[in-house]
Parts: C-alpha cells; structure tokens; sequence
C-alpha cells in the first residue's frame, strides 16, 4: 500500500508541473503507434498464424472431417484478430503517415493489406472460410472413377501419358474431370460471397482486389499478358504446337484434325507431352528422388535435411493428391507435402518445391522481423522454384546425382525440346487461368461452360470435345484454394529466366544461361542468399527483382531463352 501511495503521490505532482509549466504530455507519433501495432501483431496474432498452419497442415495430410474443422476453426480465429475495426484505423492512420523508417512503414503496409480483406461482415468471412473447406476437402479426397476403380492422380497421369487406347484415354480423361461436376455449385457460391466481399471494400470485384491485395493491378498484369500473348503465340502455334500435334496423331492413330484434350497427356495440357523417342522416366525408373534432392541442394549450400525430415513426401488415402511447400511458424519449420513417384515429372516436383523450402525462413535471415521474414512475394518464390525444376531434364545433373543415363546426348536433345515446349506451352496455360478468372468474377453469371472453352480454343488451340457442357473449369483446385493466383506462375517463370541469366553473368563469368550447371557450386547458394533471400519482404516485388538480377520484371530472358532452344 505504501508503493501505491508513493506512485499517486509521484503522478499527480507530474501532472502539476506539466500544468504549471504549460506544455502538454507528449502525444504518441505515428511511428511510437506503428510499433505498438506490430508488438501486438506478434505477441496475439502471430501464434494464431502458426495455429492455422499446423491445422492446414494436418487437413491436407489427412484428408480426416475433424482435420478440416480444426482448421476452419483457426482460420476463423485468425480472421476475428484480423477483422478487428479498431486495430485496422490505427493500422489505416499508420499506413497513411509518412514513418520515418522504411522498415517500419512496409511491416505496416504488410499489415495492412492482410487485413484489409477482414473489414467486411464477420459472417460473411466465417461462410467463405466454410464453403472453401468444404471444397478443398472434396478435391482432396476425389478419386477419378474408372470402370469401378478408383484412381489417384499418379494413376490418372500415367494413363494419359504410356496408353495408346483412345477410349482409354477419354474415359480416363473425363473422370479427372468429375470433381467439377461434384464442387460446382458450391464454388459459384463461393465466387458471389467473394465478390461481395470485395464490393463491400470499394473493389469492383475479387479478382481486382486479390491483384491489389498483392501490390498488383489488374492493368499492370493485362499488359504483360498480353506482350507474352503476341510473344508466345506464333512460335507456339507453327513451332511447337504443329510438331506435338503431327508426333500425337502418330502416336495414337488419329487424324491431326481429330486430336482430342485427351490426346495431350496432362488433363489441362499444362505440362509438355512426352512425344520424342527418347523418354525422360526410364532413367528415374529406380531413383531415390528425395536423395537427390538432397544431395543437389546441399551441393549449392542451401542443405533441406530438416525440411525432408518434417515432410510427407508418398501417396496413402485421403491425403492431397497434389503437391505444396509450407513454412509453419517463419522460424525454419518448412514442410512439403508430395505424392512421389519415380519418374522426371515428380523429380521436377521435388525440386521445385523444395526451391520454395529453401527461399523461406529456412535462409530467410531470422533477424529480420517477423511480419517481412518471407519472400517477397509469390512470384519470386514461384520463379526461384522454376528455375530449380528445370534441372529434372538434364543428363549432366542426373549423372553428378550418382544416375546413369544411358544415351545423355540424346536424353539432353529431348530435355532441351521439353523445355522450350514447357516455356511455350504453359505460358498459354497461364493465359487461360488468368483471363478466366478475371471474368469469372467479373461476371460470374455467364456461361463459364462456354467461357473455359473458348478461351483453351484461342490460347492453347485445343478442340473442344464435341457436345460437351461440363464445367470442366471447375476440376481446377487452383480456381478455390488460390483464387488470382495463377498469373504468377507465369510472371514466377520470367522472374526465374531473368535470375537464371543473372547468375550466370555473375557467378558463372557470363556464360549461356542455356547450359550452367549449379551442381557442386555453393557461389550460387551464397548468391541467392545475398541477392534474394536477405531483403525477405522488405522490397516489394519489383525491386526485389531489380536488386536481384539489375532490372525490373520484363519478357526479355524468356524470349531469350525461347530463341537458344
């Protein structure tokens, strides 16, 4: 009782002379605010962010209903802390003010913009969160069903890439399909409660906002889009396309003109079908993928031992049939889930994902603060993933791997062909993602049967199959759990040849980009590290890449890389 005497005692006489002398108690700056903020943020919020992905984690690799609500339950946790009004004006006032640190005004921007999407009705946000679990659990639990038998996704590529049988083909093709069918109507109901979210905001719709959420516009991206379209679209078409399609009608027996989607091998003609002599799979045929991976990342110095530890890597039931990276708690546990098979394809896989792994707080610095320990953004991760999956094609990687290939001149002649078609190819992909998502938001009403249709029949030239009225665009997990997304893969893979002929300028002395090998070189581990992984979230994503690699994001590299094939 005497400390409280002595501390009122103390205060009121505070208080006297600062009436007396007439100067006011000094008011909290914009800046004293802004660090109260982000202490709050990682005392309260930043274990709720752990907690939804350990959740997120455990839903995936499980497949399990009470997984799902677990993690539906942090997730609406997280989005209350989140969708806080009061919290969200001082965050507004902060963003609004000039700070004096730079650091401290991007952590804010960052803070800002995540919780931006919250400011709408509690209720609202809760029904998106449930209708977007509900979805994601039917992708991952959904069985292509064959003759009465259910296949996984392993089973369904492999079909489509080894069988010589039409109907086969078809039958296999549009079972893949089927999961749109069963999420349709669900997912139409997510887009409109998307929208209204967004409208609620000031946006004119999602897609608008998800690009402004991620420092983008949807003008900026359209641009690029469309250079890459005028880019893309002849050597594509008269190069690439006109080959495939002659080597497939060969394959399988058919006319040129009678080519079908079941025909190109992946379900959405996203990858390059497998149609030279010389197949990529046989010298994978008795590897140890997650070996290899490990030896070749630790040859670079960035060793992923932990993260192997952490991961699920093989097929069991109701697990994701697909595959993703994760980072749990921005203090190094990073995980990947995966669905290994021995073949180049899930090689390529390993090392993309395991790119992620390694461009997170696995190397980010653990100095930089929390709210900007990550990559700079999701086309960065995405490009630095790409350029590391490129290695699955080349004989000289696989042989310092300890795997024998039996002809390398020609297994590298085949991989140098399916990488220019992969560029090619899936950079029409993207054109098709990326311009119906746009107007699927923009005018989800219409009909998106025809819409997905016409835009894979102007950008990737694929037939329509006769008669069909499906909503094929619906078996694209990406469309739900990664809502504006896709585009960045695309922009991921101009940013990956742009880092690509950066390193080799830098630590190879300026040789071709087409042919440097990373193996054994820990230079380009010390480069990525100083380069791209130090400023973490610090830069946004343009000037991360002008840091990095001395110019902003631009086409040039591609096209480079398109010309030396």
């Amino acid at each position: 009782m005497q400390f409280r005497r002595i501390s009122l005692v103390v205060f009121l006489l505070s208080i006297a002379m600062t009436v007396f002398s007439g100067q006011p108690a000094a008011a909290e700056t914009d800046a004293d605010l802004a660090r109260r903020i982000i202490a709050d943020y990682e005392q309260r919020i930043r274990p709720l962010e752990i907690e939804v992905g350990r959740r997120w984690w455990d839903a995936n690799v499980t497949g399990k209903d009470e997984a799902y609500q677990h993690k539906q339950e942090a997730e609406n946790q997280l989005d209350q802390a989140l969708a806080d009004r009061e919290r969200f004006a001082r965050l507004k006032r902060c963003d609004q003010a000039t700070l004096p640190d730079k650091l401290l005004a991007r952590q804010v921007r960052l803070l800002y913009l995540q919780a931006l999407p919250k400011q709408v009705d509690p209720d609202l946000l809760k029904q998106m969160v449930a209708r977007a679990n509900a979805i994601e659990m039917r992708f991952n639990v959904f069985r292509a069903k064959v003759g009465g038998r259910a296949l996984p996704d392993s089973e369904v590529r492999k079909i489509l890439k080894q069988s010589r049988d039409s109907d086969e083909r078809r039958a296999v093709w549009e079972a893949s399909k089927q999961v749109g069918g069963e999420v349709e109507q669900d997912l139409r109901t997510l887009v409109g409660l998307r929208n209204k979210s967004a409208r609620e905001l000031g946006f004119a719709d999602y897609h608008a906002m998800q690009l402004e959420l991620n420092e983008q516009t949807q003008p900026q991206v359209l641009k690029l889009f469309d250079e890459l379209d005028l880019l893309t679209r002849q050597p594509f078409s008269e190069v690439v396309k006109a080959d495939i399609d002659r080597r497939l009608g060969k394959l399988y027996g058919v006319a040129v003109d009678e080519l079908q989607p079941w025909h190109y091998q992946d379900p959405f003609f996203q990858e390059a079908p497998a149609v030279y002599e010389t197949s990529l799979d046989a010298a994978y045929a008795d590897a140890d993928i997650p070996a290899m991976c490990r030896k070749f990342y630790a040859g670079i110095g960035l060793p992923i031992d932990q993260v192997l530890k952490r991961s699920d890597l093989f097929e069991k039931p109701g697990k994701n049939p697909h595959a993703f990276c994760t980072d749990i708690d921005r203090e190094g546990d990073v995980r990947v889930l995966a669905n290994i098979v021995p073949n180049e394809y899930w090689t390529g896989t390993m090392l993309h994902e395991l790119g992620h792994s390694v461009y997170s707080s696995l190397y980010i610095p653990r100095s930089l603060p929390y709210a900007v320990r990550g990559e700079a953004h999701i086309l960065t991760t995405e490009g630095l993933a790409m350029m590391f999956e490129r290695f699955s094609k080349s004989a000289a990687w696989l042989k310092a791997m300890g795997v024998t290939v039996d002809n390398p001149k020609e297994f590298d002649a085949t991989g140098q062909l399916m990488r220019r078609n992969k560029l090619l190819i899936f950079s029409r992909w993207c054109q098709v993602m990326l311009r119906f998502e746009k107007e699927l938001y923009g005018n989800p009403d219409q009909d998106l049967n025809d819409l997905w249709w016409t835009l894979v029949e102007k950008y990737q030239q694929i037939k329509r199959p006769e008669n069909r009225d499906a909503p094929d665009y619906a078996s694209k997990i990406h469309i739900v759990v990664a809502p504006a997304y896709y585009h960045n893969y695309m922009m991921g893979e101009l940013f990956a040849c742009q880092l690509n002929h950066a390193i080799a300028l830098k630590v190879f002395d300026g040789a071709d980009p087409r042919t440097v090998d990373y193996t054994g070189r820990q230079e380009v581990g010390q480069f990525l590290r100083e380069r791209v992984f130090a400023p973490g979230r610090t830069l946004p994503w343009n000037e991360l890449t002008r840091f990095a690699t001395g110019d902003e994001l631009n086409p040039r590299a591609f096209a480079e890389d398109l010309k030396q094939h």
